[in-house]
C-alpha cells in the first residue's frame, strides 16, 4: 500500500484526544482543525520554491519563495468541513470547492449529491480531504470529480485509512498520495472504522 503515515508526536497526542469518548463537540472541532493544519504541513513538504533576493534592514538576502502551482482545498462534505480552518491558517491563499456524497445504507454504494469546484481547479494542487478513509468508495468518487476538471496534481489527506480503503485508492488513483495519521485494521458491519472515533460528523457538529 502506497501512503504516508503522519507519525509526529503532535499530531499523535491529538488524535488520541479526539478517540476519546468523553471529547466534547467543540473540543473535537479545535482538534480536528489543529490536526489538520499539522498534517497540511507534512503533506506539502514537497511544494516547489524558487530563489530570491530579499532587503533586510541589515542588507540582501538569498532566500526562498513557493512557486509553482497555487493550491485548492476540497473536502468533503460534511465531515471535511472540520479540517477547512486548519489549512486555511497555514495556506489562506487556497481556494475551497466542495463535494457532498453519502453511502447508500442498503447498497453502501457512494451518492453524489453536490459538487462545486474553482473554475481553475485544473490549474491548482489539490487536496481532497475526509476524516475518515472507511471503505474508500467515498473518497474514490470525490478523486474522480476532481479529475474530471482536467486536475493532474491530487493529493488526498485523511485522519484514520483503514488497509480496504487506502488499496482502493491506490486501485483506483495510483497517481494520488495519500496523507494518515493513523490506520486502524477494522469495520463493523455499517462500515464505520473500529476502533477510529465514532461518527465524526456527528462528534464535530453536535447531532449525536
Amino acid at each position: 500500500m502506497d501512503f504516508t503515515l503522519i507519525d509526529h508526536p503532535l499530531v499523535q497526542h491529538k488524535l488520541t484526544m479526539m478517540r476519546d469518548n468523553n471529547t466534547g463537540s467543540k473540543e473535537f472541532r479545535e482538534l480536528v482543525s489543529e490536526t489538520s493544519m499539522l498534517m497540511c504541513y507534512e503533506a506539502m513538504r514537497d511544494l516547489p520554491t524558487k530563489k530570491v533576493e530579499v532587503h533586510t534592514p541589515l542588507g540582501v538576502a538569498s532566500s526562498k519563495v513557493i512557486s509553482g502551482r497555487k493550491i485548492v482545498f476540497v473536502p468533503i462534505l460534511r465531515a471535511g468541513l472540520g479540517m477547512v480552518d486548519g489549512v486555511m491558517n497555514l495556506i489562506p491563499a487556497a481556494k475551497i470547492g466542495h463535494i457532498g456524497t453519502f453511502r447508500d445504507p442498503e447498497t453502501t454504494d457512494t451518492v453524489e449529491y453536490y459538487c462545486k469546484l474553482p473554475r481553475d481547479t485544473d490549474k491548482r494542487i489539490a487536496i481532497v480531504a475526509d476524516l475518515m478513509l472507511a471503505t474508500g468508495g467515498t473518497a474514490c468518487e470525490a478523486l474522480r470529480l476532481v479529475k474530471q476538471t482536467g486536475c493532474t496534481e491530487i493529493k488526498f489527506m485523511c485522519i484514520i485509512a483503514t488497509p480496504q480503503g487506502i488499496e482502493l485508492v491506490n486501485k483506483e488513483h495510483p497517481d494520488v498520495q495519500i496523507y494518515c495519521a493513523a490506520v486502524d485494521n477494522e469495520m463493523n458491519d455499517e462500515m464505520f472504522i473500529v476502533p477510529g472515533l465514532g461518527d465524526a460528523g456527528d462528534r464535530m457538529f453536535g447531532t449525536r
